[in-house]
């Protein structure tokens, strides 16, 4: 019997809001309809479906069969927002917005995986080398 099969929406909704609490987002929620409003959904049939539709377009469609990789790719989208919103909260006039932004959300990850963090920070470092800091 294969993961996609022993772990169904639910649990896999379960594990999302528990690793949405270590980060203080008790109310979070990986929905299984889309909402058609840019926020992604998951989807179970062959295998796991992060999808993002908005306004009736399907915008990007992600497929695994490894649920800890689903649960990185709604992670690393919840830590993303979660670390904008505090780099907006706490802009400093002259300094690229990702310093802050890119940091908070290492952060954020390794309250939940060392592993996610370590893989969230070379995702950025490539980000980086094509597209540098430009402070000022």
């Amino acid at each position: 019997m294969n993961e996609v099969e022993v772990l169904g929406v639910p649990t896999i909704q379960r594990r999302a809001r528990e690793l949405a609490a270590r980060l203080g987002n008790a109310d979070y929620v990986l929905p299984s309809e889309p909402k058609h409003d840019g926020s992604p959904h998951l989807e179970v049939t062959d295998a796991y479906y992060l999808v993002v539709t908005e306004r009736g377009y399907e915008l990007d469609r992600r497929r695994t069969t490894d649920v800890d990789e689903l649960l990185y790719w709604a992670m690393e989208g919840l830590t993303s927002s979660l670390s904008w919103n505090y780099e907006l909260a706490h802009r400093r006039d002259g300094e690229d917005s990702r310093r802050q932004g890119f940091a908070k959300q290492i952060e954020l990850l390794a309250t939940l995986s060392g592993e996610w963090a370590e893989r969230r920070r070379r995702e950025q470092a490539d980000t980086l080398s094509q597209h540098p800091y430009h402070d000022g």
